[in-house]
């Protein structure tokens, strides 16, 4: 299958679902509501920039195929990545600062056992280190990727091969391996995003926002996240102090009326559920002509 390339003018193909099988994957995770399959939409945002932005911020990193992107292919000088939840940070805080040749090591000698398993599940850690991998084996064989409390371990799995059918270490260690290789464009921050949007607004940056989806009434958020809970109306008001922001959200009248209400722009984006379901999100900013 033919590599999709970023470098290819995307912008007329914007309303066709993309074969993410056809964008490079870059994170170790398998994250509910991941954005692989808007890569496309972002290098055409950015593109639309005409500059290289010196600082490129992801409030809401999760499993940040986005940071990566910006950082692997140059969208940025510089990337900020920021993850309150504690299991996902220590993943990034291990590749980025920690010992990530050590995380390789186990993940590719790790013996895929259901008693080996339960055993690091049922491991009280204290290392970054050791929380990462707990994670990415949590992440690898809990339904869905969910780390959410309440999320459990697959049981059929694909083609009935339980918690090993999204197991593949080798795959793993190349994609952490080539993080390593441009590390030093991202600073990784565990805390609330909406700090560092506060925080970051009279610097010369632009935002991509892919907040929990939870407004509206909307319940996939809560299920899907430990850290779920969001103030809409104030990021939205936040948002209309930056100079260039995109922002993606489930589909919904209260997001309507909150975009309305601050003069932003919307667009319907095709896409693909986990369950190969096709449905569509909202892209949101303050000027949508490039989309």
């Amino acid at each position: 299958m033919r590599q999709y390339n970023l470098f290819e003018d995307h912008s007329s193909q914007m309303q066709q679902i993309i074969n993410v099988a056809s964008i490079q994957q870059l994170s170790p995770f398998r994250y509910p509501g991941g954005k692989t399959w808007l890569i496309p939409t972002i290098y055409t945002w950015m593109q639309s920039l005409h500059c290289t932005p010196e600082l490129f911020i992801e409030p809401f990193a999760g499993g940040g195929i986005v940071s990566l992107t910006a950082a692997n292919e140059n969208l940025a000088r510089h990337i900020i990545m920021v993850e309150i939840d504690d299991e996902i940070a220590s993943v990034w805080k291990t590749i980025l600062y920690g010992d990530a040749d050590w995380l390789i090591n186990i993940i590719r000698s790790f013996d895929m056992t259901i008693e080996n398993v339960n055993a690091v599940l049922a491991g009280d850690y204290s290392t970054d280190e050791e929380k990462a991998l707990k994670t990415i084996i949590k992440n690898r064989t809990f339904h869905g990727g969910i780390l959410a409390k309440g999320s459990g371990l697959t049981k059929y799995g694909e083609n009935g091969k339980g918690i090993t059918s999204r197991w593949y270490p080798d795959t793993l260690a190349k994609r952490i391996n080539h993080i390593k290789q441009f590390k030093n464009k991202i600073t990784f921050m565990q805390t609330d995003g909406m700090n560092v949007i506060r925080d970051n607004l009279n610097r010369n940056a632009v935002f991509f926002l892919d907040p929990p989806y939870t407004a509206g009434g909307k319940r996939a958020g809560n299920r899907l996240y430990n850290h779920h809970t969001l103030d809409h109306e104030r990021l939205f008001s936040l948002c209309g102090r930056m100079d260039n922001f995109l922002m993606t959200y489930d589909i919904s009248d209260e997001i309507e009326i909150l975009a309305k209400r601050h003069n932003f722009e919307t667009k319907e984006i095709p896409m693909k559920n986990t369950h190969n379901a096709e449905m569509k999100e909202y892209i949101i900013s303050k000027n949508l002509e490039w989309a």
